[in-house]
């Protein structure tokens, strides 16, 4: 397969665990992406299942609409998306912080996308075998109660043995300081991975701490990534985003790789159905 990133570009991920690349994704593209969402909310009925995604309480963790999410598409509230009474503060639009984890194998406009050839090279280019991708998200980062997401490594969620996960993360509108961008931190990926998230058994999750030290702070930068961008992170980078209490979104998407060559264990968290095998490119 034909190279993808240039020497240089290479030489940038391996040193800092991460990579942007602007303008990666043709407009017309990341506008088709926000409009397939728009439907899929519009078809969502917010009264049927409120299940809320929090990176600091981690109570999806123990919801079965969140533990049975692997091979499905479905959507999931902001924090901060209902009041007292459990109303919704505001249109079902405006609240949805996420919709997972299937989209690029059960949606074909997400699938089309998500399945972009050079994906696949980039893939190659930072050493998969067999590039497989296993999960994708598609982010709202709602205007003023977009939630924070905390420091994290992606492998802690998709182990493989060894450790092969790779993040591809296209900004679908302008992603800034102001309205909740990624920050990283160069380098950090080669300290090793603090934690993992497994199933427990027993209908929930365990987190295993690997490392029990903390993830430094110093020398984090803001990955402020104008639409069109993606950005490529290691499995092992510690990467976070902050709250957005501005007045615009941060419409982003996410897909998740690991190697098939790897051996991805049963008691991950993100388990597929029978019918729903794990696919390359």
């Amino acid at each position: 397969m034909a190279r993808v990133l240039s020497e240089a570009q290479r030489e940038t991920f391996a040193r800092d665990g991460f990579l942007t690349i602007e303008g990666f994704a043709d407009p017309a593209d990341c506008r088709a992406l926000i409009d397939r969402a728009r439907g899929i909310v519009d078809a969502f009925d917010p009264d049927a299942v409120r299940s809320v995604f929090s990176t600091k309480r981690q109570q999806h963790t123990t919801d079965d609409w969140f533990l049975s999410s692997g091979g499905e598409i479905r959507c999931f509230f902001e924090e901060e998306a209902f009041d007292d009474t459990g109303a919704l503060r505001q249109d079902k639009h405006l609240s949805i912080n996420k919709i997972g984890h299937a989209l690029h194998d059960r949606d074909p406009v997400f699938d089309r996308f998500s399945r972009d050839r050079r994906l696949a090279g980039i893939c190659a280019d930072v050493g998969m075998a067999d590039p497989r991708l296993i999960q994708s998200m598609y982010i709202f980062k709602q205007p003023r109660i977009g939630g924070e997401v905390v420091c994290h490594q992606d492998s802690t969620f998709l182990w493989t043995e060894p450790k092969s996960c790779v993040g591809l993360w296209f900004a679908l509108e302008d992603a800034t300081v102001e309205n909740g961008c990624m920050w990283g931190l160069p380098g950090r990926h080669r300290e090793g991975l603090r934690k993992r998230m497994a199933r427990d058994g027993q209908g929930g999750v365990r987190m295993e701490t690997l490392d029990p030290a903390p993830i430094p702070t110093e020398g984090e930068v803001p990955l402020e990534a104008p639409a069109g961008t993606l950005i490529l992170l290691h499995g092992e980078a510690p990467h976070r985003s902050g709250a957005n209490r501005s007045d615009r979104s941060r419409h982003a998407y996410a897909v998740h790789v690991i190697d098939g060559a790897c051996a991805y264990p049963a008691d991950n968290w993100l388990q597929r159905p029978a019918d729903l095998p794990v696919r390359g490119f």
